[in-house]
């Protein structure tokens, strides 16, 4: 189907049915069952629209992009700077030159670390994250502190994986020149208060940036609303393709940030004595990019920005307050992160049952579901813990999904028992 064919009538009007039949992968069978798929945390299945851009582009318009005048080239080009005009419109950011192009959230995050970092940081300055931070918000604030001296400051939280606001004000200091936090946490669907802290990082003098990997998919972003500095998502966690996310800056940020990678396309001119930068956000994109991604990204954005999202957020909420009713009930298990305000992600542990063993199990079932600690181990050991099961649910998700899930952990558990 045609992006055009599925824009022409809202995609929402399908209902829950004919949304789960753009997905393809959903449609099979794992070790004999119908496939369950609860690893949406980790990335999401992939509508047809999507899979269709991209092998269009694959088929008719392989071609680099920028300064080729071939049909191919002016094909490609047109296709991949639209992507860049969807993810300023599903973003609502004032301009498409606020717009990076990444490898995903993890790059943009680093090139913030890497150019924003070394021009504005020096030692005994501080960058503020929470405890519970993905990896890839903490580890580029620690090399940036083993290369800068700067210190790396963490804002604690409470048994229920819940920020202790409270601390906050203390910690933010004039030596935080940035705070890096997630708008929701991965490990454990806390959604963060994060209107607020950048309220009161703006009032010390901080930059921030918001990791919105976890969020884009699940709630409508408008980064001119919000006032945050910075905002970064993957694209595979919004129904996209990965290999590909985005660096969302203000323009007057970006553009006082110097390049932090060299090669073609970032360049205005280069002699063997000097070279002029182009303006952001081509400055951060160095190389040939990744087209056809870039391309299935934008797609991915207007599939989202198509649907009834206030319908869909509180369809996935309804989920997870089903599945948490119906997994509480299970003698042994325990719900890791109660945060009164949660996205669609469920992470629990068994007595006497490792999750890894668990997720086997499940997989035996046709349940796909994550197991470890979900690139976020300070969260996880905050529990005392070094894994978790992690369910996590997408607009595609049902109730016969969670009473699936339901009903293997139940085998599973009689199995170990």
């Amino acid at each position: 189907m045609a992006y055009a064919a599925l824009n022409s009538s809202p995609a929402v009007a399908l209902g829950l049915r004919g949304l789960r039949r753009q997905f393809p992968t959903l449609a099979q069978k794992i070790n004999g069952q119908p496939l369950v798929y609860l690893d949406n945390a980790a990335t999401t299945q992939k509508p047809l629209v999507v899979i269709e851009a991209m092998e269009r582009h694959l088929r008719y318009d392989v071609s680099n992009v920028h300064r080729g005048v071939h049909e191919l080239s002016v094909r490609a080009t047109e296709a991949y700077e639209g992507a860049r005009e969807s993810v300023r419109a599903f973003l609502n950011a004032a301009s498409v030159k606020e717009i990076v192009f990444t490898r995903g959230a993890t790059e943009a995050i680093n090139l913030v670390a890497y150019s924003w970092g070394r021009a504005n940081m020096k030692a005994g300055d501080a960058v503020l994250i929470t405890h519970m931070e993905h990896h890839a918000n903490i580890v580029p604030w620690q090399l940036l502190r083993q290369e800068l001296g700067i210190e790396l400051r963490v804002l604690p939280m409470d048994e229920r994986g819940v920020l202790r606001m409270d601390l906050l004000d203390a910690m933010l200091t004039p030596e935080v020149k940035l705070v890096s936090v997630a708008h929701v946490s991965n490990a454990l669907g806390t959604v963060n208060p994060v209107r607020e802290i950048i309220e009161r990082a703006h009032a010390n003098g901080s930059r921030v940036l918001i990791d919105g990997a976890q969020a884009v998919a699940h709630e409508v972003i408008d980064v001119q609303a919000l006032g945050a500095d910075f905002y970064v998502l993957s694209s595979h966690k919004m129904y996209g393709p990965s290999g590909v996310g985005v660096l969302w800056g203000r323009a007057d940020v970006l553009a006082g940030m110097p390049p932090w990678q060299g090669g073609g396309d970032m360049i205005l001119s280069v002699t063997f004595e000097r070279t002029v930068f182009q303006k952001p956000p081509a400055r951060f994109e160095a190389g040939t990019p990744n087209i056809e991604g870039a391309i299935g990204m934008g797609t991915a954005a207007r599939f989202l920005m198509d649907l009834d999202r206030g319908a869909l957020a509180d369809h996935e909420h309804g989920l997870l307050t089903y599945a948490t009713e119906r997994l509480e009930r299970i003698g042994g298990l325990r719900v890791i992160g109660t945060a009164p305000d949660k996205g669609p992600v469920l992470s629990f542990v068994v007595d006497d049952v490792h999750p890894h063993d668990l997720g086997t199990l499940l997989d035996r079932a046709g349940v796909a579901v994550r197991s470890g600690h979900h690139c976020a181990q300070p969260a996880v050991q905050h529990f005392g813990l070094h894994a978790t099961t992690r369910a996590s649910f997408g607009l595609y998700n049902t109730r016969d999904d969670v009473d699936r899930l339901a009903e293997a952990l139940h085998h599973a558990i009689r199995v170990f028992r």
